[in-house]
């Protein structure tokens, strides 16, 4: 099977054009086509996400079940269980945000994987900057932020140009950082735990320390004001 060029450059290894990445939301890619799958999650981990990875139908129902994703990239032919009957199941449970990714563009196909309830669908190949976009169109959109720009007070966030400023001034942030940053205002109001933003910071393959979360929040505040993340002693961290 071709693949997308984007895809194909990635695979072997070559640079591709593209803004610095910062952004570090935690996906899951449900494709049986190993290099595909491969090279698909190289892309997103070079564009800052955590990502997990499934090469079978019940693989990636058990893990769209058990963990929880921000977005999940789900091929419609796969062995064991296909995407239609991953999608049917985890919608009595779960309303993740799912991006069906498949070479069958018949229009029936289409109106099957939304009716079904999938929220988009790309026909492979395709073109890795519009999957992307799709990926951050479909984030904000489960956590209610349609808009790309979030205001918290003098600190102005730009989720797409994955850019922060603080008073008129830019601000830099490492992609951690940026990371828990983002996934705060999102869920502005809420208390986040330690393991949740740890879950979504980090995917299977990283092994680190879980109290880095402490140490980059640490560092936010001296570079956006320690009241801008507000902690709740033995729940976790907010942005009120």
């Amino acid at each position: 099977m071709a693949l997308p060029a984007d895809i194909e450059t990635a695979a072997l290894g070559f640079a591709r054009p593209g803004p610095a990445q910062d952004e570090k939301m935690r996906i899951l890619v449900v494709e049986d086509e190993p290099r595909l799958l491969r090279s698909l999650a190289k892309a997103l981990r070079e564009e800052g996400y955590a990502v997990d990875t499934a090469e079978a139908g019940d693989e990636g129902l058990y893990k769209a079940e058990n963990y929880d994703y921000d977005a999940i990239v789900l091929d419609v032919m796969l062995p064991r269980l296909d995407g239609w009957q991953i999608l049917e199941r985890l919608r009595k449970q779960k309303p993740t945000p799912v991006l069906m990714l498949t070479a069958r563009d018949a229009h029936k196909d289409r109106v099957r994987g939304l009716d079904t309830g999938a929220d988009d669908y790309l026909v492979k190949p395709f073109d890795l900057s519009e999957l992307l976009a799709r990926l951050r169109a479909l984030i904000r959109r489960s956590a209610g932020k349609p808009r790309p720009q979030i205001e918290l007070g003098d600190v102005h966030i730009d989720t797409r140009a994955r850019s922060v400023i603080r008073a008129g001034e830019p601000v830099t942030l490492t992609a951690r950082e940026y990371a828990i940053l983002e996934y705060l205002a999102l869920h502005r109001g809420e208390v986040v735990s330690r393991t949740e933003l740890y879950e979504h910071l980090f995917d299977e393959s990283d092994d680190t320390m879980s109290n880095l979360v402490d140490v980059h929040v640490f560092s936010i505040r001296k570079k956006l004001g320690r009241d801008l993340i507000a902690t709740r002693r033995g729940q976790g961290y907010t942005i009120e």
